[in-house]
């Protein structure tokens, strides 16, 4: 499974078109994108399942720790939480593992490893026999057995989490990158609706084939994922960073529908080998992502890392995981309306994921992190009041706040959290910061799941005050930190951070002020900048990209074409807009002098 076996017969040529599995182009992208959304869809899968098995007849008869006498029964709402949870902690240890290893095994050998590992993780826990088992084959062993296959299964779902978004970014261009990274993103919310339905179909069945079946089903989705990972192509940025720049040149030009010989995907793996030429002679490591200066590792990891946090004490798994447990429990409904409910409930929270796919472009992402963050907000709150007096009648109003929930979710933090890290961070540390935030999300999705039921059981309707809470202090750390990343290049962001580190504003304003770069321009920034090291971080004024009068570089705004630049006295001027672009900008200066000193970025 070689990334690497089209490279030793050398690059296509004669002018033939380069396919992967007979395909090039969009035909090949949009199959990249939909095995990733198998991905994706296997991940949201396993969100609902467990939704319909933890409190079903059959399932409490083969594992009796896990059946509540009474909703207020704490006990067995911590054994509920912790089979469910345990999960989650081997998804914590796959994305690890995608930290330390990823970067030196490539996308696909990461995905084809975790998807091996699902599988072999789904037949430990679908032939455990707990101590209740009807035929007498069952004892505690088979309870341990079942904790075993769900944490082995969550350690081949971290390692796919943690890499299906890079290999998608990787291969798409800006212009789409955010629609395609969404549509695989959304499709957990189509993993769910299936996991919710098939529960359901099963829960009459009066045999542990009403549990068993629905893990097994996961394979399903694993071998899709396998099939597809075995003839699609690797990342091309991640081949022409390990030196396999034939293979790297082969792919892009699949991805334009063209041949290894055509300028425009010469132009474009040149562009991609120039950056990473920048980056290697840095010497990055694993430390680089604690770096600051005018990369902004560790900045960018960290904002990155925190949509993972924020997703999941924003209280979505209280109502994905459990959606009928607190439809039943907490509201009063009767089991199989429960059930019901919670179907229809994933049916609206795939609607709305899919809107996505056409809102994250339209509406950009910061401002559709902030529009989630305060619908989830009012949500909770609304849930909460509902169920705060206790009784019947205004508990049925809390199944409204669930819905409301589960729609803004599902159109705005569903996806976004995917696709943020993945388009923000450098090349450079994209694998090890992809990584972390996948970490984050599974560390925290584990305290949600674990506590959930227990905290249910105990102090029940204030339980949705701290998550309404929760997202109100959201608001202000994604208004201050969370820059747009709508239409830019993965190399343009590098060069929106340097600058937003060089004039020393917040790059929010920064990725709002500056225009679209063109190739030419973020060329030109990247160098002037010195964005992927070879200079000092503290260069002094007359170094290289530093204006004769500051120990800073030039921050003004190169024309967008070489052939722009022409001269006027000492001044360089954009042909298109008529503005000086190479004139210094003087420090210490206030505002209205640099503006006349030059159109700064």
């Amino acid at each position: 499974m070689s990334p690497l076996s089209s490279e030793k017969g050398g690059a296509a040529s004669n002018g033939a078109l380069v396919k992967y599995g007979g395909l090039n182009g969009n035909a090949l992208l949009y199959t990249i994108v939909g095995i990733a959304t198998c991905g994706f869809s296997l991940f949201g899968y396993d969100q609902g399942l467990m939704s319909g098995i933890i409190a079903s007849n059959q399932f409490n008869t083969e594992f009796p720790a896990t059946k509540q006498s009474s909703p207020s029964d704490v006990h067995a709402g911590t054994v509920q939480g912790t089979v469910t949870s345990c999960y989650e902690v081997g998804c914590f240890f796959g994305a690890l593992f995608a930290f330390f290893a990823g970067e030196r095994m490539g996308r696909r050998r990461v995905m084809l490893l975790g998807a091996v590992i699902m599988i072999v993780g789904t037949v430990i826990t679908v032939t455990a026999f707990g101590p209740g088992d009807q035929s007498g084959r069952g004892n505690i062993g088979g309870f341990v057995q079942f904790f075993v296959g769900r944490v082995t299964t969550g350690v081949g779902n971290g390692m796919n989490t943690a890499t299906i978004p890079s290999w998608v970014a990787e291969t798409s261009k800006a212009h789409n990158r955010g629609f395609l990274i969404c549509m695989e993103a959304s499709t957990v919310a189509v993993g769910t609706v299936i996991a919710y339905w098939l529960d359901f179909g099963l829960s009459f069945v009066s045999s542990s084939v009403s549990w068993r079946f629905p893990i097994a089903f996961q394979i399903f989705f694993a071998l899709i994922l396998v099939g597809g990972v075995l003839v699609l192509p690797e990342s091309p940025r991640w081949l022409i960073a390990h030196g396999y720049d034939n293979e790297g040149l082969r792919v892009i030009a699949a991805l334009l529908a063209t041949s290894v010989e055509d300028p425009a995907a010469i132009a474009e793996k040149n562009i991609v080998s120039d950056a990473l030429l920048a980056q290697a002679k840095a010497k990055a490591d694993k430390r680089q992502i604690l770096k600051g200066g005018r990369q902004q590792h560790f900045r960018r990891a960290m904002v990155g890392a925190s949509t993972q946090l924020f997703q999941q004490i924003g209280g979505c798994n209280a109502v994905i995981y459990y959606s009928t447990i607190l439809f039943e429990n907490q509201i009063g409904l009767p089991t199989q309306l429960s059930l019901i409910l919670g179907g229809v409930l994933s049916i609206v929270y795939a609607i709305c994921a899919l809107t996505s796919f056409l809102l994250v472009e339209k509406v950009g992402r910061r401002k559709l992190f902030l529009i989630g963050t305060f619908g989830q907000g009012i949500a909770m709150f609304i849930t909460f009041g509902c169920l705060l007096p206790g009784t019947a009648g205004p508990a049925k109003g809390a199944a409204f706040g669930l819905y409301l929930f589960i729609a803004f979710f599902g159109a705005t933090w569903l996806p976004l959290p995917w696709l943020y890290p993945a388009e923000l961070n450098s090349m450079a540390v994209r694998t090890q910061a992809n990584a972390i935030s996948t970490m984050t999300n599974w560390i925290s999705n584990f305290l949600v799941v674990q506590v959930l039921p227990t905290m249910t059981a105990s102090i029940g309707a204030y339980t949705f005050l701290l998550f309404a809470l929760a997202n109100c202090l959201f608001l202000p750390f994604i208004y201050f930190f969370y820059p747009e990343t709508s239409g830019r290049t993965l190399e343009e962001l590098d060069v929106v951070f340097a600058h937003a580190h060089i004039v020393k504003r917040r790059p929010t304003i920064i990725a709002e002020e500056l225009p679209k770069l063109t190739d030419h321009q973020i060329q030109t920034l990247t160098d002037r900048y010195d964005i992927h090291g070879g200079a000092s971080e503290e260069a002094a004024a007359g170094t290289f990209g530093a204006p004769v009068n500051a120990g800073e570089p030039d921050t003004t705004l190169p024309p967008t074409h070489p052939s722009d630049l022409r001269t006027q006295g000492n001044h360089a001027v954009n042909d298109d807009s008529g503005l000086s672009t190479r004139v210094p900008t003087p420090t210490g200066l206030p505002t209205e002098a640099n503006k006349e000193a030059g159109h700064k970025l």
